[in-house]
């Protein structure tokens, strides 16, 4: 196996017909040795940008990578492909690390995975004085922006490390990249008239969801009762939280698994791998958990708590609907996971706290949207989205965003008959919130907040209204105000629901820095004039009916398998089986195996010949090679029967 163009490459070694938009752009740009930039989002096809280069460079490709597990995944995938991958990390022993040396040194290794720490040592760099190096890639690349969501200090070194290489072109990698992390990444990797790629951060195959948090335990078991055998992650903001979840979920007979930074290497590593092998269909888990996973077939994320921005919360939703169908991100929303949060921004310097501040208020504006979600979230990102319902294919069919068989292209709105236009998210979902006579609680917070001098937030003004005996509003005499009490008949959560609405509308405007609320000319005159304010508020303290992840009734699967198709059902079970089996003895994923819709795609073609596998999807030469008798019998006896 010897390929000499990137298509050939695509196809001999995974079994792609077509690469998916921008893929190949980026993949000639590194042949031509230009450095390069790349904001594509997760599931959108990076790993191939710098997969096909170096089959295709006569020298070494490095991978600078982040996570061990993800590095682990990738070289799995790759030698199962028939690609010679090594990695070199704090995770291999003494005789691993020495044999991955010799291979290196062989020059037989297409791809070094590296994390950062190791690159920069003195071994490393010493290993690889002697060896051609054409490309060096850096993954995860905001990681070198403390604008970034998980800064990695290491990373600043990779542009010292790149000056001795200077035949190799750089690639810089990320799923999530504002202007400003993006500017990052050029100065600090010191990219030299880079190319300049930023794919669409429209994942259209999830469907956005925000509840208010009321009883959230009870919310994530509504959640899982009409999502039956749908696997999914669901992230915590504490280890105690986690445990205390994860618990409860497993004493209610769902089989769940715990992950964190406090449990030991062993328990982490086992619980992992029977999340990533389909063995527990449900992970609860801190945000250490899901940088290096691929597995394909997540259903959903839940956040239980907010996160810190809107970067951290993309990347995670981005774990779910990786192979197309259609997924589900629901985010629980209180006020006081703000307070969780800001209580850790303290320990951060003046400078790190403001940009915390200004991430954290986004991440709180797209989870108070009274607006399509996905074009709040799209936005953040300088990306525009029509408002409304887009163009989503219908549970269990193709790829989002790709037309059947083995194609990856885009597909054109209605070209196979089976595309449905589906609301993108919940406010969408439920259409304009109907607007209701709010003119008195308005006048309760206006005057609020004329009468404390317009020097206050919103958090404050709410426990005045509330009639909180809380030492600072004694100490300020507010307990002695005529609108102290006086705003019982609404809970925490509907007055913040009202300030937002009020700023929104121009009643209040707000001191960015410090979050201080002040009357407008529009205010003062509603005051004066006592004339109706109505606003699009909803009734708030009962949690949202959570609908289910799919639709019944989804008569397809993403391959296009009927379900009246017995024969192909039949072939789809076993071909489970077998893959399971083989994924066993090889110690790797299922999913490294084949995906699903590998399996899915033989269920509904039916191969009995070895011509016939050139035309599964994701199935190279040498898969088809070291799996193909295996199928076909698969599948004759499945016919025979």
């Amino acid at each position: 196996m010897d390929p000499r163009t990137p298509h050939e490459a695509l196809k001999s070694v995974f079994g792609y017909d077509q690469f998916r938009p921008l893929q190949e752009d980026i993949v000639r740009c590194v042949l031509n040795k230009q450095d390069t930039l790349a904001v594509m989002p997760t599931g959108g096809g990076k790993s191939l940008c710098y997969q096909i280069p170096a089959l295709l460079f006569p020298g070494l490709t490095v991978v600078v990578s982040p996570l061990i597990a993800l590095m682990k995944d990738q070289v799995d995938q790759l030698t199962n492909a028939g690609v010679e991958a090594i990695v070199l990390n704090s995770s291999l022993d003494k005789e691993e690390w020495v044999a991955n040396v010799r291979k290196l040194r062989s020059g037989s290794v297409k791809l070094l995975y590296v994390a950062p720490e190791t690159l920069v040592t003195d071994r490393t760099q010493e290993l690889l004085s002697d060896i051609r190096v054409d490309c060096v890639t850096v993954d995860e690349a905001h990681c070198i922006s403390d604008w970034g969501h998980d800064f990695r200090p290491e990373y600043r070194k990779i542009a010292g490390i790149r000056e001795h290489f200077p035949g190799a072109v750089c690639l810089a990698l990320t799923a999530t990249a504002t202007s400003g992390v993006r500017k990052d990444i050029r100065k600090n990797l010191k990219l030299h008239n880079p190319a300049e790629f930023t794919a669409s951060f429209n994942r259209s195959n999830i469907y956005l969801e925000v509840a208010p948090k009321s009883n959230p335990v009870a919310q994530v078991l509504d959640f899982l009762s009409k999502n039956q055998n749908a696997s999914g992650i669901i992230y915590c903001f504490s280890r105690k939280q986690v445990e205390s979840v994860a618990d409860e979920l497993v004493s209610r007979g769902y089989p769940a698994l715990a992950y964190h930074a406090g449990l030991n290497d062993e328990t982490r590593a086992r619980n992992q791998q029977k999340f990533v092998a389909d063995e527990a269909l449900i992970m609860v888990a801190t945000v250490a958990f899901g940088m290096g996973i691929n597995k394909p077939n997540v259903d959903f994320v839940i956040h239980f708590d907010l996160p810190k921005s809107l970067e951290q919360y993309y990347q995670e939703i981005g774990r779910a609907g990786r192979d197309g169908r259609p997924a589900r991100a629901l985010l629980l929303y209180g006020r006081g996971d703000t307070r969780k949060i800001r209580f850790f921004m303290e320990e951060k310097s003046a400078a790190e706290n403001r940009k915390a501040e200004i991430l954290l208020k986004a991440m709180t504006n797209y989870a108070e949207s009274r607006t399509c979600r996905r074009a709040a979230l799209l936005s953040w990102f300088g990306e525009n989205f029509e408002n409304s319902t887009e163009e989503v294919r219908e549970p269990g069919l193709f790829d989002a965003g790709t037309t059947g068989s083995n194609t990856g292209v885009p597909a054109p709105a209605g070209s196979d008959g089976r595309n449905g236009r589906l609301p993108c998210c919940d406010v969408c979902d439920k259409g304009p919130v109907p607007e209701v006579d709010m003119t008195i609680p308005s006048q309760k917070f206006l005057s609020c907040v004329a009468r404390t001098g317009n020097r206050y937030g919103a958090a404050y003004l709410i426990e005045i209204l509330l009639g909180s005996r809380a030492k600072r509003i004694l100490e300020n005499g507010h307990n002695k105000l005529s609108v102290w009490g006086i705003g019982r008949e609404l809970e925490k959560d509907g007055w913040f629901q009202l300030s937002n609405l009020l700023l929104e509308e121009g009643y209040l405007s707000k001191d960015d820095e410090y979050g201080v609320l002040s009357l407008t000319s529009l205010a003062k005159e509603a005051l004066a004039e006592r004339f109706e304010i109505m606003l699009p508020f909803f009734a708030t303290g009962e949690p949202d009916k959570i609908s289910p992840l799919r639709k019944k009734g989804a008569r397809m699967s993403q391959a296009g398998l009927e379900s009246s198709d017995k024969a192909g059902q039949t072939i789809l079970a076993l071909m489970k089986d077998l893959r399971r089996s083989l994924a066993d003895a090889a110690s790797v994923p299922p999913y490294v195996v084949f995906p699903d819709r590998t399996l899915e795609d033989i269920a509904v073609k039916k191969p009995v010949v070895r011509s016939q596998l050139q035309g599964i999807y994701g199935i190279g030469e040498v898969k088809a090679e070291k799996y193909g008798d295996f199928i076909l019998q698969t599948v004759r006896k499945s016919l025979d029967r």
